[in-house]
């Protein structure tokens, strides 16, 4: 899976405009037409997928952050929209509203960030109305020409705004559709008048959850299953020349064992597998003679269509099938929770080497007070991830109950 933003121009505050302004394509994975990345080369290992606005496989909410990254069949909440949509038609209260924010690569700087505001409405029993916006800003960027002359100051910045619907099909399955508009703006107008524009591009999702009553030693429990697949869309452009980026198409994969130990004590095991659908980089070879490039294994992704690169993501790795399988991120999460007031997670995410390298473990706590829950959660470095930008990574969540600000407001006072 891409790992989103890590780039040298973010950690120097100042990006070189340079003729064809790579900036841009870098930091939204671009891929242009015969350009080498150094893991792209003949006898190296590094094949990291690339895609545009990377912004929006960020996990937003403290929940699923301390929890490894998991969230296609664990228990709905107002955040759902994000990893299953399919799950808001089983929430609880009938009305919620989610404010989520997370410092993003602080390590680096300390103006990155990603904010995420969700909410949904239960119509019945049965259909769920549910919209979320995503805003990822780049923080303040000085910008300088090619012989260093400065061009001034911005601050580039993404977002997306999210429609869903969700419908129960039976008291135990449900289903799940999302519509999003994704508008990236990173040129923001500096350098060449009119070389470039902001990324604009329409998505969906759709997202199927089931879950069950089961009895285990006696207990009452739960397992739930999902499946999500987002951002199924058109290729994002940033300029007039031709050049198109594939959006990170996801499928994501996950079940829940949820173990009620009596009716204060509940303890829930999740599992998501995750793989992007968009086409694998192929490995190219320079000629030593001609100086010209040429792909050594696999295919050209630049000439494929949206549905091509989908349907080929299961087989185009240059590597064959044992890449394919690097392509597998699993993630794990742990949540307990006491009389739905308090909760404690943990968890643990792992991408391999060759495709990302992003390995931690997490670690978060809830709690419920009146009317809304507070989350936090915290990513703890495993092994090179001391030193990535991803380290120590923080999450605030702030989940209103407006059904019960309804109830407080309508109980009458006691004399």
């Amino acid at each position: 899976m891409t790992q989103p933003l890590f780039c040298p121009p973010v950690k120097s505050k100042n990006i070189i405009l340079k003729g064809s302004f790579l900036f841009l394509f870098f930091i939204s994975g671009n891929n242009v037409k015969c350009q080498i990345s150094p893991g792209q080369t003949a006898g190296q290992n590094l094949n990291t997928i690339t895609t545009a606005v990377p912004f929006v496989l960020i996990t937003p909410d403290s929940r699923a952050g301390g929890m490894g990254d998991v969230g296609s069949a664990t228990n709905p909440d107002v955040n759902s929209i994000f990893w299953n949509s399919a799950k808001l038609a089983f929430v609880e209260k009938s009305t919620g509203v989610g404010i989520n924010y997370t410092p993003w690569l602080r390590n680096i700087v300390p103006d990155v960030s990603l904010s995420y505001l969700s909410f949904y409405k239960r119509l019945d029993n049965y259909q769920t109305l549910g919209a979320s916006l995503r805003y990822f800003t780049l923080g303040e960027i000085n910008f300088t020409g090619q012989n260093g002359e400065p061009l001034g100051n911005a601050k580039p910045n993404e977002f997306s705004v999210d429609v869903a619907y969700s419908r129960k099909l039976s008291d135990y399955l449900g289903v799940g559709v999302t519509l999003r508009y994704i508008f990236s703006n990173l040129a923001l107008n500096i350098g060449q008048e009119n070389q470039f524009k902001p990324g604009q591009s329409v998505a969906g999702d759709l997202g199927f959850y089931y879950n069950k009553p089961i009895l285990i030693g006696g207990k009452e429990s739960k397992i739930a299953l999902g499946m999500s697949l987002s951002n199924m869309g058109n290729k994002m452009a940033y300029s007039e020349s031709g050049n198109t980026s594939f959006i990170p198409t996801n499928l994501r994969l996950g079940s829940t064992l949820t173990y009620n130990y009596d009716k204060y004590n509940s303890i829930s095991f999740s599992v998501d597998f995750n793989k992007l659908l968009v086409p694998t980089n192929p490995i190219y070879v320079k000629d030593s003679v001609t100086g010209q490039t040429r792909i050594l294994r696999g295919s050209d992704p630049n000439n494929k269509s949206v549905m091509e690169g989908i349907l080929g993501s299961f087989g185009d790795a240059p590597d064959g099938f044992a890449e394919e399988l690097r392509e597998i991120n699993p993630s794990l999460g742990l949540e307990y929770l006491y009389n739905s007031v308090f909760a404690l997670r943990a968890g643990y995410m792992y991408e391999h080497p060759t495709k990302g390298g992003r390995h931690y473990f997490t670690s978060g706590i809830g709690l419920k007070y009146s009317v809304f829950n507070l989350d936090f959660s915290y990513l703890i470095p495993v092994g090179m991830l001391q030193t990535n930008p991803l380290a120590n990574t923080l999450r605030f969540s702030l989940l209103f109950d407006l059904t019960e600000i309804k109830k407080t407001e309508e109980t009458p006072l006691s004399n």
